[in-house]
């Protein structure tokens, strides 16, 4: 009589098991799930929405931000004076919206807190937390965990190769016009990391590798009668250019963020040194067209291209 109890335990414990082993089988399931979508979700608005980011001394906030204004166009909605960073720290914060690309102008008055300054861009995203994972989830390092500003909610995210870049969400949604032409964020990377870099970017933009050249002409970067590894990608953040060097680059080529496409670059240049920027480079020809190099007042450095001189 003893022995079918014994029995009758034995099945309990192994349908209790069994139980136990289903809802971790779940809950893994669920995990997986999550990570797949986190994985395969985009969270881009519109290459308008994504922003260089430019700081400037506060003394030469004003003439940086007109000289934009002047050279490119566009309008300056409000400015404001906040806190934007996790800790302590104030800054006057201009956006300026042009046809050929969107800047947020940062004039900190207090010292900047790392790692603020470092990132290229700032990008809005549809969801923030969401944004995060999936950027994680594809090799991003998010050196800046989201925090709160007065206007949303913002992270930042370092690439492989160490390309820094901000997302930001908003309480009330931004309305900016369309742009006439996208500009490109121009990163410079090792052979040994541009790869990583792309398939991270891609993989969590949903973008496409436009081109991939391996001998595109050096003077794009400075160096004539060379060549070197181009990668064009395009995704809902923008566009990105991506230059593979061995970092043997002549000043400015690498410390300028993004390049412009203008209807003319010689009226475009002329206004640029209307407004007390400087044309350090060019213009030389390039495959598109023609290019310069631009320092605008506070330090601010861009490449500008147009297809007719």
């Amino acid at each position: 009589m003893v022995r079918p109890k014994v029995v009758t335990m034995r099945l309990v414990d192994l349908a209790v098991a069994a139980a136990a082993g289903m809802a971790t089988l779940f809950v893994t399931a669920a995990t997986a799930r999550a990570e797949d979508t986190a994985k395969t979700r985009t969270f881009a608005v519109a290459p308008q929405y994504t922003t260089t980011h430019i700081y400037v001394a506060p003394e030469n906030f004003d003439r940086c931000v007109a000289s934009l204004v002047a050279v490119f166009g566009g309008q300056t909605p409000p400015r404001g004076e906040s806190t934007v960073t996790p800790t302590p720290s104030k800054t006057v914060l201009q956006p300026v919206v042009t046809p050929v690309g969107t800047f947020s102008v940062f004039g900190f008055q207090t010292p900047i807190p790392y790692p603020f300054g470092t990132e290229r861009t700032g990008s809005l995203v549809t969801d923030l937390d969401g944004a995060v994972r999936s950027a994680a989830a594809h090799g991003a390092d998010v050196i800046v965990a989201p925090f709160d500003d007065p206007i949303g909610r913002d992270a930042i995210v370092a690439w492989p190769g160490g390309v820094h870049m901000q997302f930001y969400w908003h309480t009330k949604p931004a309305s900016h016009p369309p742009l006439r032409t996208v500009p490109e964020n121009r990163v410079y990377l090792s052979a040994g990391r541009a790869d990583a870099f792309i398939r991270s970017f891609v993989g969590f933009s949903g973008g496409t590798v436009v081109t991939d050249e391996p001998n595109a002409p050096g003077i794009e970067i400075g160096k004539k009668g060379e060549t070197y590894r181009r990668v064009r990608i395009n995704s809902g953040f923008g566009k990105i250019t991506v230059a593979v060097t061995d970092g043997h680059l002549p000043y400015p080529y690498g410390r300028e963020l993004s390049g412009y496409q203008v209807t003319s670059l010689s009226d475009t240049l002329s206004k640029a040194r209307d407004v007390g920027a400087s044309v350090l480079v060019g213009p030389y020809k390039i495959e598109q067209g023609y290019a310069a190099m631009v320092g605008f007042p506070g330090g601010y450095i861009a490449e500008v291209h147009s297809a007719a001189e």
